[in-house]
């Protein structure tokens, strides 16, 4: 299989120089060894998938880490530890290293979860650590594009962002649909449709057999398999643990643990709400989002098929917006300001997303899965920034849709095609 080019490599090369800990954190078969073999012609790798490794290093983590650094130096190599959340303990162990020798670019972590997530952790190496998270691929990568800039495109420009973005590569809906259909795993996204979901749904089950047990421990595996499920049917809709307690036969702590685990896996996302400076909170639950909609629907039992137009419009419009989502969400790491992303919803008005950045800067987006966009479709946006808690924010507010034209619906109303999250030119 061909490498694609992945966006995060800049970011990764800034921060070997800078960072004498680089941790990289993705769900399993995202790309990360991949990325980091890429980056790093020359290097010792060591994988925690070996079995004699993994146990020489449980043994005497210091020593060996030690002796994996004197020889690495003398070399003048990184070490590239792989799989490093089967043995989270190590981290102290790497703190004695780095602090007796402070160069750069020592150790490079990859793993399915951060072992640094927890405090007293994190606190071991604070200051020497740098942590990257590698989603699955995103549609610019897919098509070999440059990242998405359109957040940089309002932080730069404000409302006046319309003129600043580029021509959007053409899209039919079949074609949206494929990618949703496809997602983003490297090695599954290719295969034909029965394969394809067939090694998603194996994937899934290797999650909760081997990626599970090193963050906690889960005394009923079925259950948390089972609320994979039902987070999958629920992606884009707001996070009712009740309702999961009720159908799962399961109490609220389990589930909310169990949902935390998925979390800490890159395989589910749960979008906070978002609030106006004057503190109150406009809505009492988050949103769920499932992180990649390939394994989303292949849990759904989903094909091109359940998309027909005479289908239920809401199954298309859920999982087009956790792909916008998703598609904002890996443009992160490569923008030139912080941005955040959260949802809202007060009443019977809603913003599917929204992304805060200093400043009081916002960008509102309303997904809609047709081809057609009208004024009406921005009402919610137009009375966020209007009459809502956005009177004293900036910003642009966009509806994106399945459509080819970019059109301006008003000063800062911008109706989006999705191609625009790959239209970028490299």
């Amino acid at each position: 299989m061909k490498i694609i080019p992945r966006h995060l490599t800049t970011r990764l090369n800034q921060v070997v120089e800078s960072s004498r800990v680089v941790n990289i954190v993705g769900p399993r078969q995202a790309g990360k060894t991949t990325l980091v073999k890429d980056l790093t012609a020359s290097a010792r790798y060591v994988t925690l998938d070996d079995d004699a490794m993994r146990a020489a290093l449980e043994t005497d983590p210091y020593g060996q880490l030690l002796i994996l650094a004197k020889e690495a130096k003398e070399a003048r190599l990184p070490i590239v530890l792989d799989e490093v959340q089967r043995l989270p303990d190590i981290t102290l162990s790497l703190k004695r290293i780095v602090d007796a020798d402070r160069r750069p670019g020592q150790f490079i972590l990859t793993g399915s979860s951060d072992i640094f997530a927890a405090g007293k952790a994190y606190d071991s190496l604070a200051g020497r650590v740098m942590t990257l998270t590698l989603r699955p691929l995103s549609a610019a990568e897919v098509a070999k594009r440059a990242p998405c800039r359109l957040l940089d495109a309002v932080s730069e420009h404000k409302q006046d962002c319309m003129g600043t973005l580029p021509k959007p590569v053409s899209l039919s809906r079949a074609e949206a649909i494929d990618l949703i259909l496809r997602g983003g795993f490297p090695e599954i996204r290719n295969l034909a449709e029965p394969n394809r979901v067939q090694r998603y749904l194996s994937y899934l089950d290797s999650i909760v057999e081997r990626d599970v047990a090193p963050i906690a421990e889960v005394r009923k595996p079925d259950t948390l398999r089972r609320l994979i499920d039902q987070l999958a049917a629920r992606t884009a809709e707001e996070l009712s643990v009740a309702a999961l307690c009720n159908l799962l036969g399961s109490r609220k702590e389990t589930v909310n643990d169990y949902i935390d685990i998925l979390s800490r896996l890159g395989i589910v996302h749960r979008l906070g709400a978002w609030t106006s400076s004057g503190g109150k909170r406009e809505i009492r639950a988050p949103k769920i989002h499932f992180l990649d909609t390939g394994c989303a629907t292949a849990i759904r039992g989903e094909d091109s098929d359940s998309f027909d137009l005479g289908a239920n419009p809401a199954a298309l419009g859920h999982l087009l917006e956790s792909f916008v989502f998703i598609e904002l969400e890996k443009s992160l790491p490569l923008l030139g300001k912080r941005w955040r992303l959260y949802h809202w919803r007060q009443a019977s008005r809603e913003i599917d997303i929204v992304a805060e950045a200093p400043g009081k800067l916002l960008a509102l987006f309303e997904i809609k899965a047709a081809v057609t966009v009208n004024a009406d479709d921005f009402r919610h946006i137009n009375w966020f920034f209007d009459q809502g808690p956005g009177k004293s924010y900036r910003g642009a507010g966009f509806v994106v849709y399945l459509g080819d034209d970019l059109l301006s619906l008003g000063t800062g109303r911008i109706a989006l095609p999705l191609s625009m999250f790959w239209s970028y030119k490299p």
